[in-house]
């Protein structure tokens, strides 16, 4: 009885002081609603050991802006030990609970990338595959792992494109985003178009998804909506970002691929997307000092 009489008196209590406070009683800390815009930023190609400036540079941007961070691979340099992390934690380390990644190859340096799986835990997906997927306001996003090798393999009827596949038809929202760290084209010169993942990028394009962010290239560089054969396509097209900006050092440009509309390799920064509920706002955001940006809106398939 006792338990009952002081349960009823709780409840008249907190009835007379949300009709005296009503302001205070409407506060909520709950998230901001789905309809709302969210804010996803981050670059790839991040904290080498050796030299830390350019990390630190672009880990102070990520200071200024809030959202969720995407680390798009090669963040530990030059092997993804536990020692390396604890480069990488002293640059972008004070965004980690906010921070969502996905492994590159300088990762799986060290075997199962087994360091990069312990830094980040659960918010790096499983072990034993590196890909995932999460939602951010209205946007579907998926995290895959480009090491194909190390996952079974990425092309047509593997697991990873088999899972990316189930995860789209799951998911079937206005608007979806996919970061992963080797690009499908790129006009970097180290590197450039990787086709080993061009059926990750054609399951993607058959979803109607519209944005695609990758690093390995040190350098930034935005193409046109394009197909997975590289063809224009506005209507369907996947626009895709190389943003391998993140600090670890800069690299020439070779050939200038179809369809790249803009490119720099001369500055450090994190590229900023504002996630609205059928398009997106891009901006890259420079290091300190210098002047190179980026910036322009796209609407969803």
């Amino acid at each position: 009885m006792r338990n009952h009489f002081l349960g009823f008196w709780f409840v008249v209590a907190v009835t007379v002081f949300g009709a005296l406070y009503p302001l205070r009683a409407s506060i909520s800390l709950a998230p901001a609603p789905a309809s709302e815009s969210a804010i996803l930023i981050g670059a790839g190609d991040i904290a080498d050991c050796k030299d830390l400036s350019g990390a630190e540079a672009t880990g102070k941007l990520l200071d200024q802006i809030p959202g969720t961070v995407m680390a798009v691979g090669d963040l530990a340099y030059p092997d993804g030990s536990k020692e390396n992390f604890v480069c990488y934690d002293k640059t972008w380390g004070r965004a980690k609970a906010r921070t969502r990644p996905a492994p590159g190859n300088h990762e799986f340096h060290s075997s199962g990338a087994t360091p990069y799986f312990d830094y980040f835990g659960a918010a790096a997906g499983d072990p034993k595959t590196g890909y995932y997927s999460y939602e951010l306001g209205t946007w579907h996003i998926i995290v895959l792992n480009s090491e194909c090798n190390d996952v079974g393999g990425c092309e047509s009827g593997s697991p990873q494109e088999k899972w990316l596949r189930a995860d789209l038809a799951a998911h079937p929202v206005a608007c979806t985003l996919a970061y992963w760290h080797k690009p499908l084209f790129s006009s970097g010169g180290a590197h450039g178009n990787d086709p080993t993942v061009k059926p990750l990028f054609q399951a993607l394009y058959d979803a109607n998804a519209d944005v695609v962010i990758n690093g390995h290239d040190h350098d930034y560089e935005r193409f046109a909506p394009q197909t997975p054969d590289g063809a224009a396509d506005a209507k369907r097209g996947i626009r895709e970002f190389v943003v391998g900006t993140g600090g670890k050092n800069h690299r020439p440009f070779g050939a200038t691929k179809p369809n790249s509309e803009l490119r720099d390799t001369t500055t450090f920064g994190v590229l900023k997307l504002t996630l609205k509920p059928n398009g997106y706002d891009w901006q890259f955001i420079p290091e300190a000092g210098k002047s190179f940006t980026d910036s322009g809106s796209g609407a969803c398939h």
